[in-house]
């Protein structure tokens, strides 16, 4: 059972900048696409970012340049950089193991919150 431990959230004005970070137990992770999803205040989990084992990404149009995802396999972490925050990025943001269809694979751990707000 792989274990997911975010980090890195925090309460941020507009226009600053974060970088969440996620630790995944088990020896897969560096053959693993991986990525963030998060949820809004009454919203449903959406997909944001991933990157594949090779270091190829993809993000959602709403974060697309502003979040960076990257990852260290030999820490079994993948960070996502978030500037020029604006208060709709406002969520819990957690990590997971991909699929094709951008769908999660495993349990999810607890997450971490990110609040943009003056």
């Amino acid at each position: 059972q792989v274990q997911l431990v975010e980090s890195g959230g925090d309460l941020v004005q507009p226009g600053g900048s974060l970088r969440l970070s996620c630790v995944a137990s088990g020896s897969i992770f560096r053959i693993t696409r991986m990525g963030w999803y998060r949820q809004g205040p009454g919203k449903q989990r959406e997909w944001v970012a991933d990157i594949n084992s090779g270091g190829s990404t993809n993000y959602a149009d709403s974060v697309k340049g502003r979040f960076t995802i990257s990852r260290d396999n030999a820490k079994n972490t993948v960070y996502l950089q978030m500037n020029s925050l604006k208060a709709e990025d406002t969520a819990d943001y957690y990590c997971n193991k991909v699929d094709t269809w951008k769908r999660p694979q495993w349990s999810w751990g607890q997450g971490t919150q990110v609040t943009v707000s003056s």
